[in-house]
């Protein structure tokens, strides 16, 4: 590889702080070391960086939710405990959006909110890992959240994993059902889009994975983090289609996790939903008596686990989410219309890569162009992710490697929220100098 000393950033200082955070190898540095190695490179170089490795909003909260946690507060809900299964007008406007965008019958009581749908993952692997003795395993259906995995290693539950890359459409059903046929697994996860490459899976692909559950008694836990953001379709007109996809259409072994932090910009707030099918919410399990003392899903799941992760969601910020909530379902709040415009970032960073010869990995669903949106893949020739990461450090821009997410893909995510249309001339002009430095 070419040591070219013409960067934006001394390659001396990028070293440096890479030695100090002993990272021999990108490929296994976490988001938050990235986040943490970049950081100290903008304080002692004092250049900013084209930051494409966090998946943070980027664009300002919604004035419906900070009005109405304001007035929450005001009204003195913080020196309340909020009950463990959420405020009434939360669960009633949670089970009216998922009807509203989704289609989905889900009723008050099984949509209960988490501190973020990181908890709500935690939450729904804990109990799954319980509901037989035998399936001791989650599944994975890469490239994925990679703190998802965290949260195994550190309940100690078995997971594996396999990348979809090579496995879309009918070449799904033969992958997914050679892991259900083993009997150990209890759940599979995946987002949609996906986090990190942006795919979307097809009705037909949410069929067989939703029949395959059924047949097998897999528990799917389906992460809509970027709830209705894929661009190709208007999504955003309430009680009408198209509607958000989702498994819970062919199967009743589901559980939607649903956040507030991209679709509505509140991450910080950290309140999310998971509405957890009827059937599967009131199902009783032996297992879970026997480990538990209670036997339905949706009683452990609440009154055990969330009890004990956390004692329920903020007051204050579930007022937030049930506002906007019945704002996008009474039409008066157009929250894609908003988050559209990581859509047309995501359209013009592509291209620079493009034109500055990067390649992107995952570029189609099936056989139609990947939409436009929160996270895009890239690659460059022969470099290995860990290589591309690295060399992109010297030239100001950030990433994630995609070996993290679980993909067997050499190459990058990169995450659009933080880029405003203000540097991209910016981007422009240092991808031109790499370019110029790798031919």
């Amino acid at each position: 590889m070419q040591q070219n000393s013409n960067t934006p950033i001394a390659r001396s200082i990028v070293d440096r702080v890479l030695e100090k955070y002993q990272i021999e190898d990108l490929n296994r540095a976490t988001i938050r070391e990235i986040v943490s190695v970049v950081n100290d490179i903008e304080e002692e170089s004092g250049q900013k960086y084209i930051r494409m490795e966090m998946g943070v909003p980027g664009l300002l909260p919604s004035e419906i939710g900070t009005r109405a946690e304001i007035e929450a507060l005001k009204r003195g809900v913080a020196s309340k405990y909020p009950m463990l299964e959420g405020i009434k007008p939360l669960k009633m406007e949670a089970s009216r959006f998922v009807k509203a965008f989704v289609d989905l019958d889900v009723s008050a009581e099984c949509c209960v909110p988490t501190v973020g749908s990181m908890q709500g993952s935690y939450a729904n692997f804990l109990v799954t890992g319980q509901l037989f003795a035998e399936k001791d395993t989650i599944l994975f259906i890469d490239p994925g959240f990679p703190v998802q995995k965290q949260q195994l290693d550190v309940l100690g539950y078995k997971y594996e994993s396999f990348d979809v890359y090579d496995y879309r459409g009918e070449a799904l059903r033969e992958k997914l059902e050679s892991y259900f046929v083993t009997g150990k697994i209890a759940s599979v996860i995946y987002s949609n889009p996906n986090n990190p490459t942006w795919i979307c899976f097809t009705d037909k692909e949410l069929q067989i994975i939703g029949e395959l559950a059924t047949k097998y008694d897999v528990v799917v836990i389906e992460d809509l983090a970027y709830f209705a953001m894929d661009f190709r379709e208007d999504l955003s007109k309430p009680f009408e289609a198209p509607f958000q996809s989702s498994v819970g259409r062919f199967t009743d072994n589901y559980v939607l996790l649903i956040s507030s932090s991209k679709a509505f910009s509140y991450a910080g707030q950290r309140t999310g939903l998971m509405c957890v099918s009827d059937k599967l919410f009131h199902r009783k399990y032996d297992h879970l008596q026997k480990r538990f003392g209670l036997p339905k899903y949706g009683q452990v799941l609440v009154s055990r686990v969330l009890y004990s992760l956390s004692s329920g969601a903020s007051h204050s910020a579930q007022y937030a989410l049930a506002a906007m909530l019945k704002a996008a379902s009474d039409g008066e709040f157009k929250f894609l219309d908003e988050v559209k415009e990581y859509g047309r970032r995501g359209h013009w960073m592509k291209e620079l890569f493009l034109n500055n010869g990067f390649e992107l990995i995952y570029d189609k669903d099936m056989d139609e162009p990947l939409a436009d949106g929160f996270y895009f893949t890239i690659r460059y020739g022969q470099m290995s992710g860990g290589e591309l990461l690295k060399e992109l450090l010297y030239y100001g821009v950030s990433a994630i490697t995609l070996g993290k997410t679980g993909s067997k893909q050499e190459g990058l995510r990169a995450c659009v929220s933080q880029t405003g249309k203000e540097r991209f001339v910016e981007l422009k002009e240092r991808l031109e100098l790499f370019r110029n430095n790798h031919t």
